[in-house]
């Protein structure tokens, strides 16, 4: 891959380049990631304004961000799978399937954390 070689400055700005494409990519093809990041929009600031507690803030706003960083990698995974064929493959279903429970796992997580602060 060029750049692999890269050094210093000039591969954290390549990797800072290759991320906002990975983002691009991610929002022009995944309408998951997309109502996730909505999520966020509304999640971050009423975090903010149902508790002052900032430790409260962080693990409210980090449970959303943790969810997006879930469905980042999920959606690498199923892009790669994509890339190998169309065909229906055993092993590639159950890559699919264990990227998506992952999804599902940090969105109840996500939402024991908002319940948990929340009724306190």
């Amino acid at each position: 891959m060029a750049g692999q070689n890269q050094k210093g400055l000039k591969r954290i700005i390549n990797a800072l380049f290759f991320s906002v494409a990975g983002f691009k990519a991610v929002w022009k093809h995944e309408q998951a990631f997309r109502q996730e990041v909505f999520l966020l929009t509304v999640a971050a600031p009423l975090a903010f304004w149902l508790t002052d507690n900032k430790i409260e803030q962080v693990l409210l706003v980090g449970s959303v961000i943790a969810v997006l960083l879930v469905e980042l990698l999920n959606s690498a995974v199923e892009t790669a799978i994509d890339r190998i064929g169309p065909e229906h493959h055993e092993l590639s279903g159950r890559a699919k399937d264990i990227g998506s429970a992952a999804v599902m796992l940090s969105l109840c997580l996500a939402a024991l954390i908002w319940a948990l602060i929340l009724i306190r």
